[in-house]
């Protein structure tokens, strides 16, 4: 983005540092307060999905028998909600602009919720969830590389041009 000013680059990584917060407290309310998502209140049971895989085969095997609001969300919901994160983080911090970085932090923070979905009783803990939303956020994360890649060819034909 050498196009850009460095204070125009300043208030856009403030603005996306605004937007990864926004985002994030997104996702905790999806993950732990939506009522729609059936996370009001406690179920006051343990619920968990430990065999990789399980409920994904399971989703696709009866999505005849499923809404398709179910199985979209169940399966599709689950990488699209950790895509903005692999898309910002590398944009918001330096540090985190390498593949394994945003693999390991995606694949760190769903453990995190799901590890916290269990012990508050909210949702269920399951490891295809792990999956889907660490896949979201290598998506998010190669959607990034393409914008970068993207915006590299506008500034070199700038250049180019003048």
């Amino acid at each position: 983005m050498g196009f850009l000013k460095p204070e125009h680059k300043r208030w856009i990584v403030w603005i996306l540092r605004g937007a990864f917060l926004i985002y994030l407290f997104c996702l905790m309310y999806l993950m732990f307060l939506s009522e729609r998502y059936g996370r009001a209140g406690g179920l006051g049971m343990y619920r968990y999905n430990l065999v990789p895989f399980q409920e994904i085969k399971r989703y696709f095997l009866h999505r005849d028998r499923l809404s398709f609001e179910t199985f979209f969300i169940n399966i599709y919901g689950n990488v699209l909600a950790f895509m903005p994160f692999g898309f910002l983080l590398p944009v918001i911090s330096r540090k985190d602009r390498r593949f394994w970085s945003v693999f390991l932090l995606s694949a760190a923070l769903t453990l995190t919720l799901e590890t916290a979905q269990l012990i508050l009783q909210v949702g269920c803990f399951d490891v295809d969830d792990m999956i889907l939303n660490t896949a979201g956020g290598v998506l998010g994360y190669l959607l990034y590389k393409l914008s970068r890649w993207l915006l590299q060819k506008v500034e070199d034909r700038t250049i180019a041009g003048r």
